[in-house]
């Protein structure tokens, strides 16, 4: 093989740096040159996470230790707003790498609505209207030949590769949905929350940012774009007690004319040649043990028994495809590698 693409993972502490880890480890074009964590570093990445004792890694260093000449690529697993000026400092000095975004520092095009929700003025907006949005199966092309592209959280991937190919087309009322989703507790980050103590969170499912969850704007963001106005969702997330996985059940009141039928056959029709987006056939219910540990997504959809609404159900792991994966699946495009490149593990099943 050619000579392979030098990477560096900035948090790799995190539970979003170590997936990332974990499949770049197994990747044919990839070597880890570079690992980040100020509060780890100097530590080897296996005491950290142990899983990692069975491969060669570079031990940790803080940001200001490491050598950015090194690599060709950064993948960001920073907590929000402290990716910015990073990256910002970064690409000033370092212009030919390129940089995978997975925190929400680079998500929202309108600075204005970046402020309102997170707290701050957007830090970078040079870089900001740079970004690529990393919904891979609807921006490969932008992706392709972008130099910062901006993964998309795990509840929006979920959401909107579900919904996207439907409001799109015009089959249902972009102002009448609602999305009830649920994630494991890996989802709030490998930081001490009280609400993610095993005594707090197991043996029970709570909603939480309930209409303030940040991943709204994310949202609506993409679903104006593709109805061609602004449009507003109702969206609740929930706390599951399980490590991984994400289900998303959006209710959507159908145009007059338009059955479930024709919503799935919309859908199979968007992904036919997508690898990783999984359109079920009619009565299968997607469940996220279909997909643990993969970087695939799996949709159903069902009519209501209310007329004229449909439901429809989608599944991923929030830490592969909802984050972790979906930022490698961009790298390969990046790269101009298939796309499919050291991610084509099927789902770990039971």
């Amino acid at each position: 093989m050619a000579e392979k693409i030098r990477i560096g993972v900035l948090g790799a502490s995190g539970y979003t740096g170590a997936d990332l880890v974990r499949l770049g480890v197994r990747h044919p074009a990839i070597e880890i040159a570079l690992l980040t964590a100020n509060s780890h570093a100097g530590k080897p990445m296996d005491a950290v996470f142990p899983h990692f004792a069975f491969v060669d890694l570079p031990d940790l260093v803080t940001v200001e230790e490491a050598d950015w000449s090194a690599v060709d690529a950064v993948f960001c697993g920073l907590p929000h707003g402290t990716t910015q000026e990073i990256i910002s400092d970064l690409l000033a000095r370092h212009p030919h790498i390129k940089v995978i975004d997975m925190s929400a520092d680079f998500r929202l095009r309108d600075p204005d609505t970046y402020a309102t929700w997170y707290g701050h003025e957007h830090r970078a907006l040079g870089l900001q209207g740079e970004a690529v949005y990393g919904l891979t199966e609807h921006y490969a092309t932008a992706i392709a030949s972008a130099r910062l592209v901006a993964c998309p959280g795990c509840y929006p991937t979920a959401s909107l590769l579900a919904l996207l190919p439907i409001v799109g087309a015009g089959l249902v009322a972009a102002d009448d949905i609602v999305i009830d989703a649920k994630s494991g507790v890996t989802g709030a980050g490998r930081g001490l929350k009280q609400n993610t103590l095993f005594s707090e969170a197991g043996e029970g499912l709570s909603p939480y940012s309930i209409a303030k969850h940040r991943h709204a704007p994310e949202i609506e963001q993409e679903i104006s774009k593709a109805a061609g106005k602004t449009v507003y969702v109702n969206f609740t997330p929930h706390l599951i007690p399980m490590s991984r996985g994400e289900l998303c059940t959006s209710y959507v009141r159908m145009v007059p004319g338009t059955s479930a039928d024709d919503l799935r056959a919309c859908l199979a029709d968007a992904y036919q040649k997508a690898p990783f987006v999984h359109v079920a056939r009619p009565g299968v219910v997607p469940q996220t043990q279909n997909v643990r540990g993969s970087n695939y997504v799996q949709i159903g959809v069902f009519a209501d028994r209310i007329p004229g609404r449909a439901i429809v159900v989608s599944v991923l792991d929030n830490l592969v495809k909802g984050s972790a994966g979906q930022a490698l699946q961009n790298f390969n495009l990046m790269f101009g590698l298939p796309e499919t490149t050291g991610l084509e593990q099927l789902a770990l099943f039971p």
